[in-house]
């Protein structure tokens, strides 16, 4: 659910929420829980205001405008629809050897910002945890908060999901799996492509999926390196700047969608 979060905006140019299907009857909404507290609490909406509601899981967006408030509830009548047109082909899927969680989080924001249709967080030599364990589980609904309000704040139609953490090697059997699909990894020692290069050896008309795989902190380890390899993946450089994981993370999804025509 939606709470009250610093990069949360409420910002009255703004005014777009995310909320749960089953809040809409025909045509009203009713507003409860935390997304009440957000809306009226946080953003100081009440009867009157007019603002855009993003329906979890059908593309869609309504125009509504609060006519009625008690303790508990607001209620809203919709005053006109709109569909979200759903995350373009091919598919951009971020996989992370996971990062210090203030980084990881960092790096959802952005992706959800930038159409990554979903992320997958794996266990490295040099990830920030190296199995699972309850430390992520605990870190999960910060997660789920920040792609929310991300969500909305982009008025993207979707929330973006982000997998349970698994080794690489099973992530990479989960790649190799996936018909359609090609990919590269961000790489310094010894790339030969740059990014815009990569991106023209995994464009085809058939593509599907476009994987990214980054690596936290430490980079990669010369075996992990040579797995992807194995398994089809193109190492590309970034440039001579050493880059941030977010950084990093940014500037390949960007060269992607940009190559891809993915901007339009």
């Amino acid at each position: 659910m939606v709470g009250s979060d610093s990069r949360e905006s409420c910002n009255a140019d703004m005014r777009r929420y995310w909320i749960p299907p089953e809040m809409i009857e025909a045509d009203e909404v009713t507003l409860t829980g935390d997304v009440l507290h957000h809306i009226r609490d946080v953003c100081r909406m009440h009867k009157g205001s007019k603002f855009e509601v993003i329906v979890g899981g059908q593309q869609k967006a309504l125009l509504v405008e609060i006519t009625g408030e008690t303790k508990h509830e607001s209620f809203a009548r919709v005053i006109e629809s709109r569909v979200i047109e759903p995350i373009p082909y091919p598919h951009i899927h971020l996989a992370l050897s996971i990062p210090r969680f203030p980084v990881f989080e960092a790096v959802v924001e952005k992706a959800v910002e930038l159409g990554v249709y979903a992320i997958h967080p794996f266990f490295s030599e040099f990830s920030f945890i190296r199995k699972q364990e309850d430390t992520w589980a605990k870190k999960v609904p910060r997660f789920e908060k920040i792609v929310q309000s991300a969500t909305q704040q982009s008025g993207r139609g979707d929330l973006m999901p982000i997998s349970n953490p698994v080794d690489l090697k099973q992530l990479l059997e989960t790649f190799n799996r996936t018909e359609g699909t090609k990919g590269l990894f961000a790489y310094e020692g010894d790339a030969r492509l740059n990014a815009k290069e990569g991106v023209a050896r995994v464009a085809n008309p058939g593509l599907k999926e476009a994987w990214i795989f980054v690596g936290s902190e430490g980079g990669f380890s010369t075996t992990e390196v040579e797995s992807f390899k194995e398994a089809g993946l193109a190492s590309v450089t970034l440039g001579q700047q050493v880059l941030r994981v977010e950084t990093a993370c940014v500037a390949l999804i960007s060269v992607l969608k940009y190559d891809l025509d993915l901007m339009r």
